[in-house]
């Protein structure tokens, strides 16, 4: 395992601990059911398992190589299967949120990705946020699932059970969570009036492209 009691990885490592806070601290996690990675070397750097966020030092995240190898004082999260792939499969992904916020898991247990009822949608690189079919926790098939909601996706829900999103950074997929939340809470507000109102493939088209123009989608 590399020396990081300075520079670059130190950073990285500190920068984890302080999005994991941040995650519980903006309401979009509770608990230690969150984790985040990020890509580092040939590998990522990711969040161990069931450790609080407030006892977390450096030397806690953990390194994982694409070929599967661990370097660190700790296990690794249960989720690291899909954080892997994920890096593996995407390669415009630099970080990676996962958590269980309420609204994105309140719609994942009714089977319900969001659909494109506000024009911020098109930050995920799309007309809609899917909805993965459920899968135990940690298993490869959670994993594949995850991975086909994020096809042409920053963004994803699982069935009962969260959300996961990306970002070129770790600060773009921070606000990514906090940005898809909104959303999942903006489509439940409107649900006891019946579905609402949906904006065209072609309008969130118009959307993507003007906010291409700008670096803020995808």
């Amino acid at each position: 395992m590399s020396n990081f009691s300075t520079g670059p990885e130190r950073d990285v490592r500190e920068a984890i601990i302080a999005a994991c806070l941040e995650m519980n601290r903006v309401g979009i996690n509770q608990g230690t059911s969150g984790n985040i990675s990020v890509r580092w070397n040939d590998g990522i750097l990711i969040t161990p398992t069931s450790m609080p966020y407030k006892e977390m030092k450096p030397e806690d995240i953990v390194w994982m190589g694409f070929d599967g190898s661990v370097a660190g004082n700790r296990t690794p999260s249960s989720e690291w299967r899909f954080h892997l792939d994920i890096m593996r499969t995407k390669s415009d992904v630099g970080a990676i949120v996962h958590a269980h916020p309420y609204a994105c898991t309140t719609l994942s247990i009714m089977g319900k990705g969001i659909p494109p009822l506000h024009y911020m949608i098109a930050i995920t690189g799309g007309h809609d946020v899917r909805c993965a079919p459920y899968a135990t926790f940690g298993t490869d098939e959670l994993s594949r699932n995850a991975l086909a909601a994020l096809s042409g996706r920053a963004a994803c829900l699982l069935g009962h059970h969260g959300m996961i999103a990306t970002g070129r950074t770790l600060d773009r997929a921070m606000w990514m969570a906090v940005e898809i939340e909104t959303l999942a809470k903006q489509y439940l507000a409107c649900l006891p009036f019946g579905e609402p109102p949906l904006l065209s493939v072609e309008e969130i088209e118009n959307v993507i492209s003007r906010m291409n123009g700008y670096g803020h989608a995808g």
